[in-house]
């Protein structure tokens, strides 16, 4: 459970930086007051476009209107021809560019999810429309339509969510950062290497706290499990703990018989663990296609068995007291 949903975390992040990075932009403009990751509307004027375009050693700018949808999917309004200037353009895999304002643009994870091709029909924000293209994921955004008409569905003409800048020359991206800061103080301004590297599990609170509460919740989880299974494994063995006691074993030996057999549960249980975690990864990306990305987290490997063990260790105490405890004598009349 805590690798799954750690290596979904680290997915959603990594996806996010990815899309960032394939802009090919230098440097990003976000709405003041606005977070690492947020799904804000949209509300920057675009004259800042002209504005940004106007200062020295600035060669192109596109700016962007997001509006967010339901879970973790969000429509993003570009402006083709200015973004493709700056990135290159999508890879399309079917289908083509816009063609009409009805157009809507999805990566191919969307469209695999929700079983889309060109030609077919979606509702977004309770309106309809056409697959025009259907392009390989990693840039910018999973879907696409044209920015005036996302702009004016959100009743948000002439406003834009984020804004992205490219030098002329990459020796000249500090310069524009610091003339771009100086003249718009109140707006975050970052390169795109420092806003992908702030991308992470401990810049995102509400993730962190995420993870926080599913670690908490594992290790409850196999405290109970474990405490239940070995406290019924010494009921059951009442009379085998009296012959033991009578033969001479100590409390101790009796104990450490418990606490071994726990341990190696629990070291054949966290790797199953490990490998069901590439089962989950199938099932997300064949089974039952997602936008969600899962990530292998090789790192939180010895994390997750350690919490694994750690509960289980600790849900073995009572049992063992009571183990130790016992009466030889009752024990061995035990049926």
């Amino acid at each position: 459970m805590i690798l799954t949903l750690v290596g979904v975390s680290y997915g959603t992040l990594d996806g996010t930086a990815r899309r960032a990075r394939g802009v090919g932009a230098d440097i990003m403009i976000r709405p003041p007051g606005s977070a690492i990751i947020s799904l804000s509307t949209a509300p920057m004027s675009d004259t800042l476009i002209d504005f940004v375009a106007s200062q020295p050693h600035v060669a192109l700018v596109t700016g962007t209107a997001i509006q967010p949808l339901s879970g973790f999917d969000s429509i993003t309004g570009l402006d083709l021809d200015r973004f493709s200037a700056m990135s290159g353009g999508f890879h399309f895999l079917e289908g083509g560019p816009f063609t009409s304002d009805q157009d809507v643009l999805v990566d191919e994870y969307y469209a695999r999810e929700k079983r889309l091709h060109v030609g077919d029909s979606v509702l977004l924000m309770n309106h309809a429309w056409r697959v025009a293209g259907i392009f390989e994921s990693g840039k910018l955004a999973r879907i696409c339509v044209r920015l005036p008409v996302l702009q004016g569905l959100m009743g948000n003409e002439h406003r834009l969510s984020q804004i992205y800048v490219k030098a002329d020359s990459h020796g000249h991206i500090q310069e524009v950062l610091a003339g771009l800061k100086e003249k718009m103080p109140q707006y975050p301004i970052y390169t795109m290497e420092e806003f992908t590297s702030l991308l992470s599990i401990n810049s995102v609170g509400l993730l962190r706290n995420f993870i926080g509460v599913v670690i908490g919740v594992a290790v409850i989880v196999g405290f109970i499990v474990v405490f239940m299974a070995m406290y019924t494994a010494v009921l059951e063995r009442t009379r085998e703990i009296g012959i033991l006691k009578a033969v001479g074993a100590s409390s101790g030996f009796i104990l450490r018989l418990l606490l071994r057999e726990t341990l190696l549960l629990s070291i054949f249980g966290s790797i199953a663990g490990i490998l069901l975690t590439y089962g989950t990864q199938w099932l997300m990306q064949h089974a039952v296609p997602a936008s969600l990305t899962q990530e292998t987290v090789y790192l939180w490997w010895p994390i997750a068995g350690g919490i694994a063990i750690a509960g289980s260790l600790l849900g073995v105490i009572v049992p063992g007291i009571k183990a130790v405890r016992q009466d030889a004598t009752e024990a061995l009349t035990y049926e």
